[in-house]
């Protein structure tokens, strides 16, 4: 039976040689989130490590599949109609090539960007509609390759700054939980400025 349990989900690629890469923002924030919450992962049946508990008051799954990238989707769409838990209680954390590094930025729906991991749960959910929780990370340096970035630990300079921003996404995940998108998005995305008033106006 549904109830109003959501499903985090970090995406990220298995395995030791990819752990501390940038694309797996997304893992590191959802083992941030199951250290929060106390609960250790249990391999789920459907190839994910998933840790239950509650999270900002709701009931949680929170998932990290144990597939690469590209394969991700049909796994989390597993756990999500095994559990009955609809896209708009699905947020999903990831590494994000288009805002610098370590922004946080939350929204509704969208392209992939060209995020593999997105466009594998896209396609596996039959829909865009699910949240999605964007950990900048920056684009690369020159001519450098994007998918070679991507698998590239963060630099020297930026590890120090990581624990900080993990910690920062980690609570972007609790505040949509928590208070809902808007309230959310006025919490971690910083104000507009606000334009000088016009000397001949006044």
């Amino acid at each position: 039976m549904s109830d109003n349990r959501w499903l985090v989900a970090g995406l990220g690629n298995p395995g030791p040689p990819y752990a501390g890469n940038r694309h797996n923002a997304g893992f590191m924030v959802a083992d941030l989130l199951a250290a929060r919450i106390g609960a250790g992962y249990r391999r789920d049946r459907s190839r994910v490590q998933a840790a239950w508990g509650q999270l900002a008051g709701l009931p949680v799954i929170i998932a990290k599949p144990m597939s690469f990238m590209n394969l991700a989707g049909p796994r989390l769409a597993a756990v999500a109609g095994y559990y009955k838990i609809p896209p708009d209680r699905i947020a999903v954390v990831h590494d994000e090539l288009d805002l610098p590094f370590g922004t946080i930025r939350l929204k509704l729906g969208g392209g992939d960007g060209g995020h593999n991991g997105l466009r594998s749960l896209t396609g596996a959910l039959g829909t865009r509609d699910y949240y999605r929780v964007r950990v900048g990370i920056g684009r690369p340096p020159g001519r450098q390759d994007p998918a070679d970035f991507v698998l590239r630990d963060f630099a020297a300079a930026e590890r120090k700054e990581v624990p900080l921003v993990l910690e920062r996404a980690a609570d972007a995940v609790e505040a949509l939980l928590r208070l809902g998108l808007a309230p959310a998005q006025n919490e971690f995305h910083p104000a507009a400025p606000v334009p000088p008033a016009d000397p001949a106006t006044g």
